[in-house]
């Protein structure tokens, strides 16, 4: 099987509605429910990705693939904060992530065809669209 012929399962990922679950029963542990608004979630999820993004401001491309063993547990963290907010907003507006994914990646199939694509990093605007 190549690549293109590679299908993304349209249900929710078992690992995924494990952790959806035991965020729930964290949060009701302390009473966060209240704050666990769309709004408040999505604000959150920004301010980790900027978090994140901390890690690399100054690096070269280089030095952004040779991190250090403690600056790669810290991403590590902040990849896991990006997760556990990630997954709680989709739990909290109903959205199963899984098939959120096999949906788009169709959509991005259709916009960036392979043979049209391949070696550019150009938006999808800027190539010619096939029916």
């Amino acid at each position: 099987m190549n690549q293109s012929d590679r299908v993304i399962s349209g249900e929710e990922w078992p690992e995924l509605k494990a952790f959806k679950a035991e965020f729930r029963r964290f949060v009701a542990e302390r009473d966060w429910q209240q704050f666990h608004t769309p709004k408040n979630l999505a604000m959150a999820l920004a301010g980790e990705v900027g978090e994140l993004l901390e890690h690399f401001q100054w690096l070269t491309a280089e030095q952004s693939q040779d991190l250090t063993p403690e600056v790669r547990a810290q991403v590590a963290h902040e990849i896991a904060d990006i997760q556990i907010y990630l997954a709680t907003l989709s739990d909290q507006l109903d959205i199963d992530i899984g098939p959120a994914v096999a949906d788009k990646m169709r959509h991005n199939a259709k916009k960036y065809p392979a043979d049209q694509v391949r070696g550019s990093a150009r938006k999808y605007t800027d190539y010619e669209q096939k029916p």
